[in-house]
């Protein structure tokens, strides 16, 4: 990993994933992005350069470890998910202090306009916290955003989204951008940017901003990755917020594993909306099929499905110093046998899988989708069920034991 030292940050290109070094004072004049892109401050999610309500560039900062408003960069894809600023109960929408949800709206505004303005879109730099031995203060550049994915519709690239906080509601825009195949931002640009006016469209620009501002076509920065075997710690929950989660899913139904498989069958439903749970099989005769269903492929109107037979395993992920049980070769293997001609598989564990079993799977390109522990805690994070509290509610509601036993 590159790490570019705090003393030569305003000099530095930006590179992408490379990490940029902060101070060691203890205090926000600690902060790297403000001595690498002039003007943008020290602090907070949105960071924009220059006066007025026309930006010269703007940061997106995000810690990864919010929980009610994840950020998340998809790396396959280049997708990134920001949401807005306005994080607290008893303000409208664009009331924020920083003004970030402005920033998206006319962005975005801009973006949908007929005919398009995106000359008038600032350039939006992306950065996560990631903590050195040096400061922990120091971030890594994830790349150059423009508002928009490429087949998006205009409709759903920012929603305002609703949340509950302490029974008080309020509303904050989730807003998805497309970061660039630009893989490094040279110095020359950022100092033509921070000067005034016109700079976006400089000849020192990325080839690819500048065909989106001239075309609108944006170049996503795509990653195919090279481990197709996640290890065990890749497995599990990454914050002790999730940990918590997955603990709550496991006593809950550590002593009904029977009752897990439907919740296993939710967890695939809630990862994907286009997955339809046909039957949840009796324990006794499921002939190793704990659910079967299937995946709505086309239009609604004219559908293609492809069926699947799911698995459950409530498994002990390893807590309070206990060996994790791990699904093996042979779970895998009974799940294999019964996918059919043109099937797939998809097993869900609250623990891990074993390293031979997947790399059995994977190497024999057997169709097989694994949801792990770590998994399970982001799926119900993501679906806005983040706190202990709330998952213990969903699991009383809509999968009381009682009625299951």
């Amino acid at each position: 990993m590159r790490i570019i030292p705090s003393n030569v940050l305003s000099s530095s290109d930006l590179v992408v994933d490379a990490i940029y070094e902060g101070g060691r004072q203890g205090n926000a004049a600690d902060d790297p992005i403000s001595k690498i892109l002039e003007g943008v401050g020290n602090q907070g999610g949105f960071r924009a350069a220059g006066r007025g309500p026309d930006k010269k560039y703007v940061v997106l900062y995000t810690s990864g470890e919010d929980k009610d408003w994840p950020d998340t960069l998809d790396l396959s894809t280049g997708q990134f998910i920001y949401f807005g600023d306005n994080k607290t109960p008893g303000h409208e929408l664009h009331e924020t202090t920083r003004g970030g949800n402005e920033l998206l709206r006319r962005a975005f505004e801009f973006l949908h306009a007929s005919p398009p303005m995106r000359t008038k879109v600032p350039p939006f730099f992306i950065f996560k916290r990631y903590p050195t031995p040096a400061s922990g203060r120091s971030v890594q550049f994830k790349g150059l955003a423009v508002p928009g994915f490429p087949g998006l519709p205009s409709t759903a690239d920012l929603v305002a989204v609703w949340k509950t906080t302490e029974g008080q509601r309020f509303q904050n825009y989730r807003s998805i951008f497309t970061v660039l195949d630009a893989p490094v931002i040279t110095r020359a640009w950022l100092q033509e940017l921070a000067a005034g006016p016109g700079a976006s469209t400089a000849v020192s620009a990325p080839a690819a901003w500048l065909d989106w501002v001239r075309s609108g076509r944006a170049k996503a920065l795509a990653s195919e990755s090279t481990t197709i075997i996640r290890s065990v710690e890749e497995q599990r929950p990454d914050t002790a917020t999730k940990s918590d989660i997955l603990r709550v899913v496991f006593e809950y139904f550590e002593q009904a594993p029977i009752a897990f498989e439907a919740f296993a069958a939710r967890i695939f439903q809630m990862h994907d909306p286009r997955v339809i749970i046909d039957i949840i099989t009796r324990g006794s005769v499921d002939g190793g099929r704990d659910a079967i269903g299937r995946y709505l492929l086309g239009l609604s109107g004219d559908p293609v499905y492809a069926e699947f037979s799911l698995e459950a395993k409530c498994y002990q992920p390893g807590f309070d110093e206990t060996s994790a049980n791990t699904v093996g070769v042979r779970e895998v293997s009974r799940l294999i046998s019964r996918i059919r001609h043109r099937q797939f598989g998809v097993l869900v564990t609250t623990s891990v899988v074993a390293r031979q079993a997947y790399e059995e799977v994977r190497e024999d390109r057997h169709p097989i989708i694994f949801f792990s522990g770590g998994d399970i805690a982001d799926i119900l994070v993501n679906n806005g069920f983040n706190t202990p509290e709330l998952v213990t509610a969903l699991l009383r509601a809509e999968f009381a034991l009682a009625e299951t036993a």
